[in-house]
């Protein structure tokens, strides 16, 4: 998981260059255009890239800059051509709803930038709101036609930042469009939005050939992702609410009756958000410590040895990742794949790194498939490099990005001969792209697979020819991508309920962690249900 709150902005840089002058003017030297990229010689169709989100032009008439009243004083605004009759019919008690925003903001030359935004809302068994962009809700009550919900934070250097949004029209009894106002200081920002409850897709039942055959609520803060080895899941937690993450350790032999062996936490580091295992080793990362060892030798109690990289400096380490005798740690705030020989599982050995040298985002998740390395880079898009000897950096060889780029996570795998990637962002509207990366230097888009617009995909798994998908408010999703330009859905479950303890209004709600370790069973974690386990189909 992985959660953005600043605005992408747009900037043109200039460059002049100047030389000594001499008594002859030098003729400029000859331009040469751009290579053009190799024609595509795959089996499949190529398909155009459109990115995470296309503007549908505005929801409805509002103004695009935030005033004052417009965040403070919203019932006062005029609201002409709204038909507030219509909002009277909406589904509120007990209800999450996740909007799509899309603000309008002028630049200097005058000009209007469009720019996406996302956003939610959530109200009790009364019908009364009670959060707001994850924030407590501060809205007077909402009767009838009424339809104003907002929230303010106050930061350390005490300025507020207050989200306010206003109801224009429903659609029907389960979404609506309307105006919102982001207000901080004297900066402001208006435009329109539109939201949907959080229920399941129109017409779709709990489960399609799935059985759920077990639940296990994790005491801990915030379950994200499981692995399984030993006769084990291993469940790592973060701290999202203030009540600590870590480590819980059950044991599924009986996948019907999981017991729970025990619960580790380390003092401060309880921001574990990845796990893998190799042999008797487990990998925790850590956002406070970097990696952690922990050995198996009794699978029920794992034993902490010690944390990666060593020393007094402590880095943050984001996701983890096994390939054979390597270890590959993603580490947001170095921006670099920390890679080592676990030749000696219990022992890693710091090899090298792989670090993109623009990078505006930071490596989240990777993986390693016939000596390439697959690496997630957020705004940087989808990055391909070479793995050579050990100890060599890793060479860059290809990269693949698409407008509102947010590259999350991938899986990798060899069809018709050609080598195939699976990747997805993590933002609105992130979904299932098909890549064909035979040539790393022309990545193209054959296939995608993709649900409603206003929820993200998160973890994913390739086994043989079907992708499981761990897909957030969609819950889990298992596709047959024996052609992968045309994933096809074969079984689902929806793990998203509204009436779950500790559900939010936020995007990174739902299915977020999954594992299909080969014995039969798929291990999804839940960010409030905890473990849940399920036949393949």
């Amino acid at each position: 998981m992985t959660v953005r709150t600043a605005c992408p902005l747009l900037a043109l840089v200039c460059a002049v260059s100047l030389s000594a002058c001499s008594s002859e003017e030098t003729p400029p030297p000859p331009t040469t255009p751009p290579p053009e990229p190799p024609t595509y010689t795959g089996p499949w169709e190529v398909l155009p890239e459109l990115g995470e989100w296309v503007d549908p032009g505005a929801f409805e008439a509002c103004p695009a800059q935030a005033s004052h009243a417009a965040c403070y004083a919203p019932e006062t605004l005029e609201m002409p051509g709204c038909d507030l009759g219509s909002l009277a019919g909406l589904e509120r008690q007990g209800a999450i709803y996740r909007a799509e925003l899309r603000y309008e903001t002028q630049v200097q030359s005058g000009d209007v930038q469009i720019f996406p935004g996302h956003g939610g809302f959530q109200f009790d068994a009364s019908g009364q709101p009670v959060s707001v962009m994850g924030r407590k809700s501060d809205t007077a009550p909402m009767n009838g036609e009424r339809f104003i919900v907002s929230s303010e934070t106050t930061f350390q250097a005490g300025a507020q930042e207050r989200y306010t949004f206003i109801g224009c029209r429903a659609q029907g009894p389960r979404s609506l469009t309307g105006c919102v106002f982001w207000c901080r200081g004297t900066r402001g920002h208006g435009g329109s939005f539109r939201a949907e409850r959080m229920t399941w897709r129109e017409g779709e039942p709990e489960s399609a050939n799935l059985q759920l055959l077990s639940e296990m609520r994790v005491g801990m803060d915030t379950p994200v992702d499981v692995y399984v080895t030993h006769g084990h899941a291993y469940v790592v937690s973060i701290n999202r609410r203030g009540f600590g993450g870590g480590l819980a350790v059950y044991d599924v032999s009986n996948p019907y009756i999981p017991v729970q062996q025990t619960a580790i936490q380390l003092g401060n580091a309880d921001y574990w958000n990845g796990v893998w295992a190799k042999d008797n080793a487990l990998y925790v990362a850590s956002g406070d410590s970097g990696v952690l060892v922990f050995d198996l030798a009794d699978p029920r109690l794992p034993a902490f040895l010690r944390h990666y990289p060593g020393g007094a400096r402590r880095v943050d380490v984001h996701t983890v990742f096994v390939e054979g005798d390597r270890l590959y740690a993603m580490s947001p705030s170095l921006k670099q794949t920390l890679i080592f020989d676990v030749t000696q599982p219990l022992e890693p050995r710091f090899l090298t790194h792989f670090a993109y040298p623009r990078s505006l985002g930071y490596p989240h998740d990777a993986f390693a498939y016939e000596g390439r390395l697959y690496v997630n880079h957020l705004e940087d898009g989808f990055l391909i490099a070479g793995l050579d000897g050990e100890g060599e950096t890793p060479e860059l060889l290809g990269r693949y990005t698409y407008p509102h780029t947010f590259s999350h996570a991938n899986a990798v795998g060899t069809f018709n001969g050609r080598t195939v990637a699976f990747e997805g962002g993590e933002t609105m509207g992130s979904h299932i792209r098909v890549l064909d990366v035979t040539d790393p230097a022309n990545i193209v888009k054959i296939g995608e697979y993709k649900l409603r617009g206003l929820t993200s995909v998160h973890n994913m798994v390739l086994v043989g020819t079907r992708l499981y998908v761990a897909y957030y408010h969609e819950g889990l999703r298992v596709l047959d991508v024996s052609n992968p330009a045309q994933p096809r859905e074969i079984a689902h479950y929806n793990t998203f309920r509204e009436s779950d303890r500790n559900r939010g209004d936020g995007l990174t709600d739902g299915a977020i962690g999954i594992r299909v370790p080969g014995d039969g069973r798929i291990y999804v974690v839940d960010t409030s249900r905890g473990l849940l386990i399920f036949n393949e189909p």
